[in-house]
């Protein structure tokens, strides 16, 4: 794409800068002020052509260390640097139109001869219309917008010159400087216009449109809840934006990794010749209590898992209460410390909690493949159970080995008249007596009414 580009600035070029040599030389010879004026604004349009030819090669060289964001301001700077030098030329222009028409007629007067220059260019315009049209329609590109405006006003330069030289074989001969002074100011507020376009692109401004446009897209992208700030930036034809979005606090890093992916594509479906960079903020407004708490805890050093985050309200207050899982080899005050730093982070963060409680628990890593144990160990544990006389009946016994850790799971049924206080106390009692007699055990029992 970008070499088709080149290839249609470079015909496109040459082409312009015929027209230059042939109305300077042209226009030198038949002594007429407006052909010369019309070749430097062949010239500036020449100059133009090869800024967008220097852009159009230099968007194909990749970003370097000392360019991050590509050389797209080559186009910029040369392009101030040309309309600055036209538009001295202009002045010039200028003041030698306004000086010959104070001055007596001169003794050479434009003729025929410049009339065929000023044909060739127009020819040479049309030329270029016809080419950059078709192009613009096939291949696109800013760069090839631009030289195809260039050339429409060039067109409508020579026109005015040859109106002038036209006057001229009619005997008027001032209609020669006049065309040239209108040519000159007209040259002269086209550099001064590329000089403000260029020096406001090198100071990074971008149309407000534009940006609306890419919060607006970003914001819609499901997932997302706010997108704010919104940084961009032009370099050459490629649109740098830089977007903050805000997505629930509770979402995982995978969700978050599709939105932010959503959120490029459907810019640069929107915007092309875009780079889009997304930065990811959480946002806790409208997340509920328990998820809040539940990923302040994950997030502090040492917490192994974070289970059965629950909050409650009693008279206006609210109460929260959690299970952390610490390395089961820790001792009681190191776990203690990581208990304080998640009351401590909660607080910071949700200050309408009241109080926190936090039960910590030894952390057990359950593989996907278990061995079973023996018959001996439950045998072991059933006359543990069998004397508890509230035990009405003794059910499933799973006891599995890993890691020199014994995971025990216990089925038991007790009489449903029995008080759940009553019932917490004995389940506990019983999961001590084991814990006592088989070491390295993690026992879960399930009571059930009978």
């Amino acid at each position: 794409m970008f070499v088709q580009r080149t290839k249609v600035l470079q015909i496109s070029l040459l082409a312009i800068f015929s027209a230059f040599l042939v109305e300077l030389i042209f226009g030198l010879i038949s002594n007429s002020l407006a052909l010369i004026t019309d070749s430097i604004h062949a010239l500036l349009d020449s100059v133009v052509t090869v800024v967008l030819l220097l852009a159009a090669r230099m968007a194909m060289k990749p970003a370097d260390a000392e360019h991050t964001y590509g050389h797209g301001k080559i186009e910029s700077l040369g392009g101030m640097i040309g309309g600055i030098a036209i538009f001295l030329i202009a002045c010039f222009f200028v003041y030698e139109s306004i000086n010959r028409l104070q001055s007596p007629p001169p003794t050479i007067l434009p003729g025929l001869f410049a009339i065929v220059a000023g044909l060739y260019t127009i020819g040479i315009d049309i030329f270029r219309l016809i080419l950059l049209r078709n192009s613009i329609k096939k291949i696109g590109g800013t760069t090839l917008k631009a030289d195809f405006y260039h050339a429409f006003m060039d067109l409508g330069s020579t026109l005015v010159a040859i109106i002038g030289i036209v006057l001229v074989t009619y005997g008027l001969y001032f209609g020669d400087f006049v065309a040239a002074l209108i040519l000159g100011g007209f040259l002269a507020v086209l550099s001064i216009k590329l000089v403000y376009k260029t020096a406001l692109d090198l100071t990074d401004i971008i149309s407000p449109e534009l940006v609306k446009k890419v919060k607006e897209i970003a914001a819609s992208t499901e997932g997302v809840i706010n997108a704010d700030p919104v940084l961009m930036r032009r370099s050459g034809d490629t649109i740098f934006a830089d977007i903050t979005i805000s997505l629930r606090g509770d979402t995982s890093f995978d969700k978050a990794h599709e939105i932010s992916n959503n959120v490029e594509k459907n810019i640069k479906n929107k915007i092309l010749n875009s780079t889009v960079t997304v930065h990811l903020e959480p946002n806790w407004q409208d997340v509920p209590l328990d998820s809040k708490i539940l990923e302040i805890a994950k997030r502090v050093k040492g917490v192994k898992e974070v289970h059965n985050v629950n909050t409650h309200k009693t008279k206006g207050k609210i109460f929260s209460n959690l299970h952390v899982m610490v390395d089961r080899e820790m001792n009681l005050l190191s776990a203690h410390k990581i208990s304080e730093i998640i009351e401590q982070e909660i607080y910071e963060n949700i200050p309408e909690i009241e109080h926190t409680t936090i039960h910590l628990e030894p952390f057990v890593k359950i593989p996907e493949n278990l061995n079973l144990e023996d018959k001996i160990t439950e045998n072991q544990i059933k006359r543990i159970l069998e004397k508890y006389s509230e035990i009405r009946k003794i059910g499933r016994i799973m006891s599995l080995n890993f890691e020199n850790i014994l995971k025990i799971d216990i089925d038991c049924s007790f009489d449903g008249e029995l008080s759940i206080e009553k019932v917490h106390d004995l389940v506990s009692e019983i999961e001590n007596k084991i814990r006592a007699e088989i070491s390295d055990s993690v026992i879960t029992i399930h009571p059930e009414p009978v």
